[in-house]
C-alpha cells in the first residue's frame, strides 16, 4: 500500500482530554480507573469514565443526535485543532472527497436505556423525544461527524466488537486507494452504558479490581469509554521526521467461538502477518507492540502465544488498558493514537497495574516506561467472534 499520513489526531479517555494530557498520563503511568459509580449500576467492578461528558452541549443544529456517545465524540472533535484540520482538508479536496469511518460497539444505547425508564405506564410506549435513528443506531456517530462537518462524501460505521476502530483504517485505506476520496476522518467512540457493564459482568469477564493485563493473577476487564479521531491523507512528498504513517492493516476472522479467542491465537497471528506483509516489514523490524491485552485469562494467553510465535520473546510490548480500561469499540482508535505519540516521543508505555507477569507468556512485557527511539510499531485489536485487526504505524524518518 501507499503510506497514508495521520496528519492530525486526538483522543479523550479517562486519563485525559487531548494529546497533552494523554501523553503526560502515559509518561506518569497514570491510571484513570475508579470503582464503578456510573448511573444506577451496582457492580463490584472498575470503570474508566471520561470527565465532563455530561457538560458537553451538542451543537444546536445537531440536537437530534444528543446522547452520551455523540457528546463524547464532539468533545474529541473540538480538541487539539482537529476540527480546523478537517475543515482545511475540506477546503483542499472538496466536501465530497472527505469520508468518515468510525467504529463503535454499542453506540448511543444508553439513550435507549434512559428512554425505557420513561415509558408510558399505561401503553408502554417510549417517550416522544427519544429518537432511535440518531442516537442508539450504530450509524449515529458517523452520521453526527458527517453532518458536523457538512460533508457529502461517504460515511461508514464499523461495528465489529472490539476491533471496530482499528478496522476503520482498512475501510478508509481501500476507498482512498480506489480513488473515491482523498482524506478520511477515522476513529472510534464508545461510551459507558448499563448494557455493557451488566453484560460483561454476566459473562464473568469483569474484574472486582483495576484490570491487570498479562498478570499471572489477571481476572477480568475494566470497562472504559473513549473517543479517538484521526485525519488520514495521502502522504506528501516532503514530511517532518516525526510525521506518523499508516503502513499496514491486517484483518482476519477466525470464527472460533462467539466470545472466546482461538486458544493458540491463530486468527490474531494471521492479522499480524497480513499487517506486516502490507507494510513490507519483517517481525524483527517492529520496535514495540501495543497488545490488545484485555486482562482476561483466555484473551491474554491467546494473544501472548500468537505474539511469541511470530515475534519471539524479545520485542518490547505492553497493554495500555490498565490505564484506560477496555474501551471496546474505541480501543483500536485510541491505541493507534497512543502508538502515534509513542513514535513521536520515543516512549514505550509500561503496563499499568500489572505486578507479576504470567510465566506461561514469555514476552518482553514492559512494567515500566522505556525511553527509546522507534521506527515501527504494531497495535492489536481483537473482538468477539474472532474479528481481528492489526495496524502497523511508522515514523516518516
Amino acid at each position: 500500500m501507499k503510506p497514508l499520513i495521520l496528519s492530525h489526531f486526538t483522543a479523550a479517555s479517562c486519563i485525559g482530554h487531548g494529546l497533552s494530557d494523554t501523553l503526560e498520563a502515559l509518561r506518569q503511568r497514570k491510571s484513570g480507573l475508579k470503582h464503578c459509580d456510573f448511573d444506577t449500576v451496582e457492580l463490584d467492578t472498575w470503570i474508566g469514565e471520561v470527565a465532563g461528558v455530561d457538560e458537553v452541549a451538542i451543537r444546536a443544529d445537531l440536537q437530534a443526535h444528543d446522547c452520551r456517545n455523540n457528546r463524547l465524540l464532539q468533545l474529541a472533535l473540538e480538541q487539539d485543532g482537529f476540527a480546523d484540520a478537517v475543515r482545511a482538508a475540506i477546503a483542499k479536496y472538496g466536501r465530497q472527497r472527505v469520508g468518515v469511518f468510525l467504529g463503535t460497539s454499542t453506540s448511543g444505547i444508553l439513550q435507549t436505556e434512559l428512554a425505557y425508564r420513561r415509558r408510558d405506564s399505561a401503553t408502554g410506549e417510549l417517550p416522544a423525544d427519544f429518537i432511535y435513528g440518531t442516537t442508539h443506531n450504530t450509524f449515529s456517530a458517523a452520521d453526527f461527524a458527517w453532518r458536523y462537518f457538512g460533508l457529502s462524501g461517504p460515511a461508514v460505521a464499523v461495528s465489529s466488537a472490539c476491533s471496530s476502530s482499528a478496522k476503520v483504517f482498512g475501510s478508509a485505506r481501500r476507498m482512498i486507494e480506489a480513488g473515491l476520496i482523498d482524506a478520511a476522518v477515522v476513529g472510534g467512540i464508545d461510551s459507558l452504558c448499563l448494557t455493557t457493564l451488566y453484560g460483561f459482568n454476566s459473562l464473568g469477564l469483569t474484574s472486582p479490581q483495576p484490570c491487570r493485563p498479562y498478570d499471572a493473577a489477571r481476572d477480568g476487564i475494566s470497562i472504559g469509554e473513549a473517543a479517538a479521531v484521526i485525519l488520514l491523507e495521502c502522504a506528501p512528498g516532503s514530511m517532518d521526521a516525526d510525521a506518523v504513517l499508516l503502513l499496514g492493516v491486517g484483518e482476519s476472522s477466525d470464527a472460533y467461538h462467539m466470545s472466546s479467542p482461538h486458544p493458540e491465537g491463530l486468527g490474531a497471528k494471521i492479522a499480524m502477518q497480513h499487517a506486516l506483509a502490507m507494510a513490507k516489514l519483517a517481525p524483527e523490524q517492529i520496535d514495540y507492540i501495543n497488545l490488545h491485552g484485555t486482562a482476561t485469562p483466555s484473551n491474554d494467553a491467546s494473544e501472548g502465544k500468537a505474539v511469541a510465535d511470530l515475534f519471539g520473546t524479545a520485542t518490547p510490548c505492553s497493554s495500555t488498558k490498565g490505564a484506560t480500561g477496555h474501551t471496546l469499540g474505541a480501543a483500536g482508535g485510541i491505541e493507534a493514537v497512543f502508538c502515534a505519540l509513542a513514535l513521536q516521543h520515543g516512549l514505550m508505555p509500561g503496563g499499568v497495574n500489572t505486578a507479576h507477569l504470567d510465566p506461561a507468556l514469555p514476552l518482553d512485557y514492559l512494567l515500566d516506561n522505556r525511553a527509546q527511539p522507534m521506527r515501527h510499531v504494531l497495535s492489536n485489536s481483537f473482538g468477539f467472534g474472532g474479528t481481528n485487526c492489526s495496524l502497523v504505524l511508522g515514523r516518516a524518518a
